[in-house]
């Protein structure tokens, strides 16, 4: 049986929006111990972080801007989106570092759960272990981008998809995030993700972080997103680098 405590959580915050965190952790699971990235300070504000930051970390960032009909590929990264590339990042690296769970399962802080989130989650996880459907991401929620392809009952093989506000990935998804040195090539989060279970449509992205995972996808989503009017948005309200 899978349990609460096969799962490491995070949710995603900035200390500048203890509002976000208050509103969130209403709606997590109390079975459900959490960790918040707002407790790690102000790593991941793009509002605070600079290139200056970036290179006394050893970040660097991968050549974003090229030219296109996609209007966010023709224009440079946001420091938000940088900073959200991190907080990711940093959760990986601390479930790989610090725990032992079987699962960890990542929260941006705007992120919608059902009542029945955490039954819900545990009782799909049994069944896919039980079909054999072996799987290394699972989006509880995103926008997907392209044509799905069908997979089991309540879940679909997802296409080339964005929004990162709530997936599950296993311990061995870990090894292989991390082994991809995104922190050598930062890329928003949202492509990174896809790059790493499909071919991704940039070419450069494609070279950069060919396909390694499985992914699944809860169809029709477990989680959902505040509407960005309602709560905001930590990357687009930000700076765009100096390219």
């Amino acid at each position: 049986m899978i349990n609460p405590s096969d799962l490491r959580c995070y949710v995603i915050n900035l200390p500048r929006r203890q509002d976000r965190r208050a509103w969130i952790q209403r709606s997590l699971p109390p079975e459900l111990p959490v960790i918040f990235t707002s407790d790690w300070g102000d790593l991941f504000d793009g509002q605070k972080l600079t290139q200056a930051d970036l290179d006394a970390s050893g970040y660097k960032l991968f050549p974003w801007q090229i030219e296109s009909d996609n209007e966010w590929w023709s224009r440079p990264l946001k420091y938000g989106e940088i900073g959200c590339t991190l907080a990711h990042l940093a959760c990986w690296r601390d479930a790989a570092l610090h725990g032992t769970e079987p699962y960890t399962v990542v929260f941006e802080d705007d992120a919608v759960l059902p009542d029945n989130f955490l039954a819900k989650l545990l009782d799909s996880l049994e069944n896919l272990a039980r079909s054999k459907f072996d799987f290394d991401l699972l989006y509880l929620g995103r926008f997907p981008l392209e044509p799905d392809h069908d997979a089991l009952p309540g879940f679909v093989v997802p296409s080339y998809s964005h929004c990162t506000f709530g997936y599950v990935v296993t311990r061995k998804a870990l090894e292989l995030l991390l082994a991809a040195e995104l922190e050598h090539a930062i890329v928003p989060v949202d492509e990174f993700l896809p790059a790493m279970y499909i071919d991704h449509p940039r070419a450069d992205l494609r070279a950069r972080f060919p396909k390694q995972l499985g992914a699944l996808a809860f169809e029709p989503p477990l989680v959902r997103q505040r509407p960005k009017d309602e709560a905001g948005s930590d990357t687009e309200d930000t700076t765009f680098i100096d390219p």
